[in-house]
């Protein structure tokens, strides 16, 4: 329990460094393109038109595992991708890290927890995560029909690596969804992420 409250303490000192420059909600969501497990190529400008998720993941994060493992972060997914919803799973650590794993096993992985992104993309060079300004596993992100970044922030208000806390918690992204699919403006826009910091690839 120490171990998960350092992670978070020093998370959240990242987070308020902001050492990178960070994508910013109500301008475009920066443009991209990866692989996904299968090595098929993925756009985010292919799904202008469409809502969309960007959820940043790595299994060996406990707090990515609390919302997996619970079955809160599948259920968030397939309740969004039934609405139409696209849901991007990304995972930016790169292939140094103890915590990366190849294509196949981060898939294997996804499915053994009945996940249901639309896609699940390798960003192992840190490029896209970078451009975004994610920080944390989980840190999840809205893009609109007409591509404009709608909300940016945790997956809910309660920063735990606790499954017992996700029933008390505000979930951010689905009440988000729902607003923005009823065309109203999401009322929290911009939320505190929380989780591991992302293992980003150093520069060369």
């Amino acid at each position: 329990m120490k171990l998960l409250r350092r992670t978070l303490i020093a998370t959240a000192a990242l987070v308020a460094l902001g050492a990178q420059a960070a994508a910013t909600v109500g301008q475009p969501a920066p443009d991209f393109t990866l692989k996904d497990t299968s090595g098929k190529t993925v756009r985010l400008s292919d799904f202008k038109g469409k809502h969309v998720v960007l959820e940043w993941t790595n299994p060996g994060c406990p707090f990515v595992r609390k919302h997996y493992d619970s079955g809160n972060m599948p259920a968030t997914q397939k309740d969004a991708t039934g609405k139409g919803v696209v849901w991007l799973s990304i995972n930016s650590t790169e292939k140094a890290s103890s915590d990366y794993l190849e294509p196949s096993k981060l898939m294997a992985w996804k499915q053994e927890r009945k996940a249901a992104p639309t896609a699940v993309l390798m960003d192992e060079e840190g490029t896209v995560g970078k451009s975004y300004g994610a920080r944390t596993t989980p840190h999840l992100y809205i893009v609109n029909p007409q591509g404009q970044l709608i909300y940016a922030g945790g997956i809910d208000s309660i920063p735990s690596a606790r499954p017992a806390d996700i029933e008390k918690a505000t979930n951010y992204v689905k009440v988000g969804l729902a607003e923005a699919l009823a065309g109203k403006p999401i009322s929290a826009a911009t939320t505190a992420p929380y989780g591991c910091s992302i293992k980003y690839k150093s520069p060369a």
